[in-house]
């Protein structure tokens, strides 16, 4: 007789296993899971049943606490304009806590590691706009929610390239001057 699952583990075990992708990225084997979770491949494979189910409940996990985290810093504020909310934003996602999702979110740019999650672009586009159209209609421009995500997305392949945080943040601050104009005209 075999056992019952265990959420309480598995859940366990998902949370160790993001926060170990999250610090080091996604890894080619289980092993390093495993050691960061304190159990066996074996074990992991008991509660995901495949090393991509495991990677794709990972990549899941550390989404929707990216989600979490960065739609909650998009969220309109009564007492600042919402361009001061977009900078705040930008400054997040760009510094030390939004690097390890760049990272491992980048990741998914490759071939390999797309099939993971095969529209994961698409929906890391789509995702945004939502919070980003409630924000902007604040400001009584909603319809520049997909202007303002290219913009970013840009910028943040830049300076993923580049690693130039001055002038990135430079040209975010003088974009955002530009959406205070649209705004306010």
């Amino acid at each position: 007789m075999g056992r019952r699952p265990q959420p309480h583990i598995k859940e366990r075990l998902l949370d160790a296993c993001a926060d170990h992708a999250l610090a080091h990225g996604l890894p080619d084997r289980l092993e390093p899971l495993a050691t960061a979770t304190g159990t066996s491949a074996r074990m992991l494979i008991y509660h995901f049943g495949t090393r991509d189910a495991l990677l794709r409940a990972v990549l899941g996990r550390a989404r929707q606490r990216q989600l979490d985290t960065f739609g909650d810093l998009l969220r309109v504020r009564p007492d600042e304009p919402y361009t001061t909310t977009l900078y705040r934003a930008w400054t997040s996602i760009t510094g030390p806590d939004g690097q390890p999702y760049l990272r491992m979110f980048g990741q998914l740019r490759e071939s390999t590691e797309q099939q993971l999650w095969p529209n994961f672009r698409r929906t890391a586009t789509t995702d945004w706009l939502g919070p980003l159209e409630d924000g902007l209609r604040s400001i009584g421009r909603p319809d520049l929610a997909t202007l303002v995500l290219a913009v970013i997305r840009g910028l943040l392949m830049d300076l993923d390239a580049t690693g130039d945080t001055t002038r990135t943040d430079q040209a975010f601050r003088v974009f955002l001057g530009a959406v205070e104009h649209l705004s306010s005209g």
